[in-house]
């Protein structure tokens, strides 16, 4: 009976056993099936398998972080014990009662009035201008340097081009966007400063904060004057480069601040380093040393991003610039930047320099490769006036006498409330600016465009000058600006600054008064 009872057991046992082969052969075989199915499934094995060969404890930690993925995305979070759960009445009442902040900061009174009584032009801008009430009056509030804006001969070459080439290119320079007036312009730019090539921008603010990133990266040191505007703080910015900012103009704190840089980095890789600075700057209308600054980024061996928007076609004995100011080769210059919608009355820019520099920036340079290339029309009228400018140097040192002119009306005023910056007698930005501060910088601002007003009744159209606060490194001081240009004569300058020395002096007396 026994003998029965374990050949039975036996025989059940076997049974199972079969069974148990059957269903993992199946299991098995089925899992052979969907492996084959599965595309790159033997890559996966292969690599599977290699791994463990190689590196067990590989195979193992790569396991564990499948089994954690898993269990971090299947896995239900728990429920928070301290939510708060609202009715459908208490949500609506907290939206009923949410209020907004504003997209912008609400006006001031100041601020309100400005715009209601802003000088609104009925015509092209120039010499003179045409404001809506109909009567013309002297413009120094364009950076019409060599007087060519609103030139009859440009015109004419303007329409021309609209009528041979359209609106515009729809398109960046690198995809269709290039004309052979763009490839022209640049090679007349090139042949103007005595480089290797030039490449053209189609938006002047957007040249020079292009050409910074396009050679400072991350880790490269960037030495910068804290005047510097906008156009080269976005350029800074977009770098993201270690940036060390030197004392306007101060040449002892930027030899400091590069003899600082060089302790600093005796241990460190070799980077990419320059210094950069405008010609002229817009925020105090005086000139970089830069004689100093040649000298110095040879010494400690830094590159020179120069940003001459408003010293090109101002200043120089031909308008040549900063560089030519100084006698100075602007091929010397490693970048060399400027704005065409300054002197060259259009818009645009472009960067100078050696031909490896120029064709970098068709690939790296972000304004160039991103955005649509000049309109024709704007390249012919930058075209036809540095022709104007390159065939009459004259206009160049006709701008420069009647900056000259105005600031010695200023400086001969006899008003000890205002003050110009004299540093430089040929520039053509001229600041107009109180002696003495007020409590807040509105009371200053609203002294000055009281000034303002009274110039523009009196046939002088002036501005005060005007920063984005927020955005400013160091924000300027509040001043009146005038530019000087060659279109005006010397008597017009004269008669204009006589004009806005008179005004100040009847509005600080009012104020005195008051």
């Amino acid at each position: 009976m026994s003998q029965m009872k374990s050949a039975f057991v036996s025989e059940a046992a076997r049974e199972l056993s079969q069974q148990m082969v059957v269903a993992v052969n199946s299991t098995f075989s089925f899992a052979y099936d969907v492996y084959t199915k599965v595309p790159g499934a033997a890559v996966v094995y292969k690599y599977v398998k290699d791994s463990h060969q190689n590196d067990p404890v590989r195979t193992f930690v790569e396991l564990l972080f499948v089994i954690v993925m898993a269990w971090y995305f299947f896995n239900n979070k728990p429920k928070n014990p301290n939510e708060v759960k609202l009715s459908e009445k208490e949500i609506q009442d907290l939206c009923d009662e949410w209020e907004p902040e504003p997209l912008v900061p609400k006006l001031t009174e100041f601020q309100n009035s400005e715009l209601e009584n802003m000088a609104i032009t009925a015509g092209a801008s120039g010499t003179k201008v045409k404001l809506a009430d109909g009567k013309e009056r002297l413009n120094f509030t364009a950076n019409n340097f060599i007087g060519v804006m609103n030139s009859e001969p440009i015109k004419e070459k303007a329409v021309a081009a609209l009528r041979k080439y359209g609106v515009g290119s729809c398109g960046p320079s690198g995809f269709y966007g290039t004309l052979d007036v763009h490839m022209e312009l640049e090679q007349s730019v090139a042949r103007f400063l005595g480089v290797e090539a030039a490449i053209v921008y189609s938006q002047g603010f957007s040249t020079i904060s292009s050409v910074i990133p396009a050679f400072s990266k991350r880790s490269d040191i960037l030495v910068v004057d804290d005047a510097c505007g906008m156009g080269i703080l976005k350029g800074v910015e977009l770098s993201r480069s270690t940036v060390r900012y030197y004392k306007h103009n101060d040449m002892q704190d930027l030899e400091r601040v590069l003899k600082r840089i060089k302790d600093d980095n005796k241990k460190k890789p070799l980077t990419r380093r320059f210094i950069i600075t405008e010609g002229v700057f817009g925020a105090t209308g005086d000139m970089c040393n830069l004689p100093a600054i040649m000298s110095m980024k040879e010494q400690y061996q830094y590159r020179l991003i120069l940003d001459d928007s408003l010293g090109f076609g101002s200043v120089g004995k031909t308008g040549r610039g900063t560089p030519e100011h100084y006698d100075i080769a602007p091929a010397d210059v490693d970048i060399y930047s400027a704005s065409m919608a300054n002197a060259l009355a259009s818009s645009g820019g472009f960067c100078a320099g050696r031909s490896e520099i120029v064709e970098h920036q068709r690939l790296s340079g972000l304004a160039y490769t991103f955005s649509a290339s000049l309109p024709a029309i704007l390249a012919v009228s930058a075209l036809e006036a540095l022709k104007v400018l390159e065939s009459d140097p004259s206009l160049a040192v006709k701008c420069q006498q009647n900056a000259e002119a105005i600031r010695e009306v200023f400086l001969k005023s006899g008003i000890p409330q205002i003050r110009v910056l004299d540093t430089d007698l040929n520039t053509p930005v001229i600041h107009i600016r109180l002696t003495s501060r007020l409590s807040t910088r509105e009371e200053e601002e609203q002294i000055l465009q009281e000034v303002v007003d009274h110039c523009i009744r009196d046939g002088v159209v002036v501005s005060r000058a005007k920063y984005v606060i927020a955005q400013e490194l160091n924000l300027p001081h509040a001043s009146i600006k005038m530019l000087s240009g060659a279109g005006h004569t010397k008597k017009d300058s004269e008669k204009s600054a006589a004009v806005v020395k008179e005004a100040f002096r009847k509005v600080l007396k009012m104020h005195r008064s008051a």
